[in-house]
């Protein structure tokens, strides 16, 4: 296979032209959405800048604290993401759960998937640990935000119905079924839209990067194959983790519904 092309500074450069037309297209519409277009520009330009000087560092001194650092770094900043990105306020007893959820779910499937589906030699290599718990985590964040808001939004809008529930007989699980397993669906739904589409829609990052970088299709699409299937299994693991055990923080010791918009 061919070497990878490096891409000079100018050639970089020009690639800003696609934000610059879509401020034109913005500031042409009225939409007022520039400053954030600039600034999430600016901030994804930082931000890949000093993680690639961070990961140069790490490759050029593997050692499994530095990786597990990363790990952790990305993990911690996933779960306020989260947080943030939520679009109800949520109360402490939700945000432990997320917090657990994904470190327990993540945690498991960067395990399995290194020690058994990859067994890297060493363990902690840098240079594949890091990138593939980056993709497990960043899926993991977004799915498991889906379901957070579709819980916390569903068990308000469907409080009579839950109450209703309650009121003959059902327990709270029962009577949170059918949200639990919405908040579910609704936070798998982009991973199995991503699996369907996969190698005919569109190429994934990650296959799309190594082939860029040289290796061969047949190759890539391995690494690939196993890693959506290491993202499904921790977008699932951290989802009902989350729900099996958020849905109960909407009821009292009673069994009555609560509301936790404190």
């Amino acid at each position: 296979m061919n070497d990878m092309m490096n891409l000079s500074f100018w050639q970089i450069a020009s690639a800003y032209i696609f934000v610059l037309i879509l401020i034109a297209i913005i500031r042409f519409r009225k939409i007022p959405r520039e400053k954030e277009v600039l600034i999430a520009t600016a901030r994804m330009t930082l931000q890949l800048i000093i993680v690639g000087y961070i990961l140069v560092f790490i490759f050029d001194n593997a050692s499994p604290w530095y990786t597990l650092l990363a790990v952790f770094v990305m993990l911690l900043f996933a779960i306020v993401n989260v947080y943030q990105r939520t679009k109800v306020t949520i109360g402490k007893d939700i945000k432990k759960i997320v917090a657990f959820a994904m470190t327990v779910g993540i945690i498991c499937t960067i395990a399995f998937f290194m020690f058994v589906v990859l067994q890297l030699e060493p363990w902690y290599n840098p240079q594949y640990f890091i990138p593939i718990a980056g993709m497990i985590i960043g899926k993991s964040m977004t799915a498991v935000t889906l379901g957070v808001n579709h819980l916390a939004i569903e068990m308000k809008s469907k409080k009579p119905q839950i109450e209703g529930a309650l009121m003959l007989g059902a327990t709270p699980k029962v009577a949170a079924a059918e949200v639990v397993n919405q908040a579910f669906d609704a936070a798998m739904l982009p991973t199995i839209n991503s699996l369907v589409g996969m190698g005919i829609v569109f190429l994934p990052g990650m296959m799309t990067g190594q082939i860029i970088a040289g290796a061969s299709p047949l190759v890539a699409l391995g690494y690939q194959i196993a890693t959506m299937l290491g993202v499904v299994g921790s977008v699932a693991l951290c989802v009902i983790i989350f729900l099996q055990l958020g849905y109960k923080t909407y009821f009292n010791d009673r069994q009555q519904l609560v509301d936790l918009e404190d």
